[in-house]
């Protein structure tokens, strides 16, 4: 891994960390983001130079949510738990605790899917320990105060009848199964967005603002530590526990082993428990049980010491199919959808927390490798991702699906591409295609005519107005129409809107490339195929042996932009767009220069005068290509000082080596 791709990692892993904590929204699967993690983690011990405070491997998670509450310093950190992913992992830490402490015991415990939460207890002049504080772990050592939200929790114990001063009790608030199912169905009656998953709506709640909705939920609690009191809460970890369930206190289910055999058959008991239980899991808990010994066995600044949790692999179900539905894609390419159900509830399937009922079949030899059809069984699985893969045919069905060889949307005969699996609507009219390709062409990495988004341009096809990219140009001339139709709004917002289409005739055609949605042509390759021709009128005109004499354009993309403008009605569409005025000519860089054409080069180390933007900007500006890692189709290195590794892989491909000033003579 490269220094560049560690911190495009590192930015993956904040962003989803953000997602997770702070906005309960994830976008991946704990499996996918456990996975980064450890990609990370193995990068780190490759590289231990590169670590630096931000590492999500130093963070414990999320941050105190301002609007939430106020912020609280906790007086014992709320630390992470360290997470394995196999038996022989738990076997190595619980012989490494045994080698160091033959007397250590183990307590596996249920690991909650919820959000974490320390309550703070104190005596007071009735000789009973009241609740006075309770916050939520933030990035571990400033929380926030949701002690109004705590104290309608069922499970909460407003007043214990214990003889200690203080203590502190770590605990996870979760939502049960039916309790999130009853939410989500009067979100559905009443025409609102339904939450996701029950951790998230369990966060979520304990973060509202008024104790009322946080008490209407229903949340619950199991307390799984005591973060400090006495001695004889604190010195055996179990026996705490037992003290606090004697007087009341929810805790999670816990055993005590001696072994790691012991240990491991726990895991799968738990494991076993999973089908049972009211709520959600993700994984098992292993701390040592004298918690004396904790301290000899740190796992860093984010973990706590004497811990690892075994994450379960991805949940599997059985469902029964009961349709598959057919789209056309933006680029008239056919998509599939299984719909299934489980067959022992008659409900949507659960895994991960998360009720699914729908997964992507990718296309028809997908289909048929694995004998989808409606009526059959299926195994279905989460690996890290949003929508779930099936995994395998339980049942055949009675018969296996065949696509359709008509377009589901205008009736076109469809055409499946030679040597690959893709079935496509070859008609540029086809109405599905024609909303998300108007779309495409005015969003913000083509157009960007702001104002014209997805909702508007379907809205202006269905109308009448749209039936190509041109017909975009000539809507000044219905303004009136538009205003009293209020199709995009009234007087003020339909002008600003048509001023926006005014001035995206003078984009760069780059632009405007990238916005005719040539299969294989995005914005960066737009951008390169643009530095090789004058105007959009000269790209028409090229061959196939123009276009890949261009570097890093293939035959297959070559390919797909000389049948694009060979078709008479894109040539009509382009001729219409030049008559409205639409920008096709690109501007000459001052300064620029073809020195650098079809050259390849990597820059690594601090150069004496330029910095890292402004040598790739210059790179470019002369016709070369500036690349991040070095292989063998590099053609120069620019190397500076600390040069480091890609020095030294350059050398090893006898790739040549420039100074800042040798590239400064190249350019000269």
């Amino acid at each position: 891994m490269t220094i560049q791709e560690y911190e495009t990692l590192k930015e993956k892993i904040n962003y989803h960390m953000d997602r997770y904590y702070n906005q309960d929204a994830p976008e991946i699967s704990d499996y996918e983001y456990d996975q980064l993690m450890l990609q990370l983690k193995a990068a780190e011990k490759e590289h231990p130079e590169w670590v630096t405070k931000d590492s999500p491997t130093q963070k414990i998670g999320g941050v105190a949510k301002r609007e939430a509450g106020v912020k609280v310093t906790h007086d014992v950190p709320m630390l992470s738990i360290e997470d394995v992913f196999s038996k022989e992992e738990v076997e190595a830490w619980v012989k490494k605790v045994k080698e160091m402490h033959p007397e250590s015991r183990f307590s596996v415990e249920t690991k909650i899917d919820g959000l974490s939460i320390t309550l703070r207890y104190e005596k007071q002049n009735d000789g009973k320990m009241h609740l006075v504080l309770a916050e939520t772990r933030g990035d571990g050592f400033i929380g926030e105060d949701v002690t109004a939200n705590a104290l309608v929790i069922g499970d909460v114990k407003k007043v214990l009848d214990l003889p200690y001063d203080s203590m502190q009790l770590r605990g996870e608030v979760y939502m049960s199964h039916a309790d999130f199912e009853a939410f989500n169905e009067k979100q559905e009656k009443e025409g609102k967005k339904l939450a996701a998953n029950p951790r998230n709506l369990a966060a979520g709640t304990l973060r509202q603002l008024d104790p009322t909705i946080t008490k209407e939920r229903g949340l619950k609690l199991f307390i799984f530590n005591v973060q400090a009191g006495p001695k004889e809460l604190t010195e055996s970890h179990s026996g705490g526990l037992s003290i606090l369930e004697v007087a009341g206190v929810p805790v999670v289910f816990h055993k005590v082993c001696d072994t790691a055999a012991e240990v491991c058959a726990c895991i799968d008991e738990i494991a076993d428990l999973r089908e049972e239980l009211t709520y959600d899991l993700d994984g098992a808990v292993i701390k040592i049980e004298q918690t004396a010994l904790r301290e000899d066995f740190p796992s860093g600044s984010k973990y706590s010491s004497g811990h690892i949790a075994y994450k379960y692999p991805p949940e599997e179900r059985v469902v029964e199919m009961d349709d598959i539905l057919v789209d056309v894609g933006r680029t008239g390419k056919l998509t599939f959808t299984a719909v299934f159900h489980d067959p022992e509830t008659g409900k949507p399937a659960r895994l991960c927390g998360t009720q699914v009922s729908r997964a992507t079949l990718h296309n028809q030899d997908y289909i048929t490798d694995n004998q989808v059809g409606v009526g059959g069984r299926y195994k279905v699985f989460k690996s890290g991702e949003i929508i779930p893969k099936l995994n395998g045919c339980v049942t055949p069905p009675p018969i296996v699906y065949k696509a359709p060889t008509s377009c589901p949307i205008c009736s076109a005969t469809l055409v499946r591409e030679e040597d690959t699996a893709d079935i496509r609507c070859v008609n540029p009219s086809c109405p599905a295609q024609l909303t998300r390709t108007i779309a495409y062409f005015t969003s913000l990495d083509c157009m960007n005519i702001m104002g014209l988004g997805d909702t508007l341009v379907e809205a202006l096809v269905k109308e009448g107005y749209l039936k190509n990219y041109a017909d975009i140009y000539q809507l000044a001339n219905y303004r009136q129409e538009l205003i009293e139709k209020g199709i995009i709004g009234k007087e003020k917002n339909t002008d600003k809107v048509l001023a926006n289409i005014e001035a995206s005739k003078a984009n760069d055609p780059v632009r405007l490339l990238t916005g005719l949605a040539i299969r294989n042509v995005g914005k960066t390759t737009a951008k390169g195929i643009m530095k090789h021709f004058e105007s959009i009128q000269n790209l028409t005109q090229a061959s196939i042996e123009d276009l890949t004499a261009i570097p890093d354009i293939g035959e297959t993309t070559a390919a797909c932009i000389v049948e694009f403008f060979a078709l008479p009605a894109n040539q009509e569409i382009l001729q219409s767009l030049q008559d409205a005025g639409v920008n096709m000519k690109m501007e000459k860089e001052e300064g620029g220069s073809d020195a650098l054409a079809g050259l390849t080069i990597v820059v690594t180390g601090t150069l004496p005068t330029l910095g890292r933007k402004e040598v790739a900007e210059l790179i470019e500006k002369h016709g070369g290509k500036c690349t991040g890692s070095v292989s063998k189709k590099t053609d120069f290195l620019v190397a500076g000082e600390a040069a480091g590794s890609k020095l030294e892989k350059a050398k090893s491909l006898g790739i040549p080596i420039l100074t800042e000033e040798d590239l400064l003579k190249k350019i000269q």
